[in-house]
């Protein structure tokens, strides 16, 4: 199954993503700077081949990641 070499981290930061937490959200519950947060959820949507949160979203829950 391919889940787009997402490391565990991405994947949980996905996870929340797809919750609907915003960056400073996703920050506070993983305990990590808003800059890192920001930073993961680029590199998940570059690995996703997709431009937002929103087709992030969609994608993760499609392919069950």
């Amino acid at each position: 199954k391919d889940d787009f070499n997402l490391t565990p981290r991405e994947k949980e930061v996905l996870d929340l993503l797809v919750q609907g937490f915003s960056n400073t959200e996703i920050a506070e519950r993983l305990i990590v700077s808003p800059c890192t947060a920001k930073a993961h959820v680029c590199n998940i949507l570059d690995k996703l081949s997709v431009t937002d949160r929103v087709q992030a979203a969609v994608k993760a829950t499609k392919y069950d990641l």
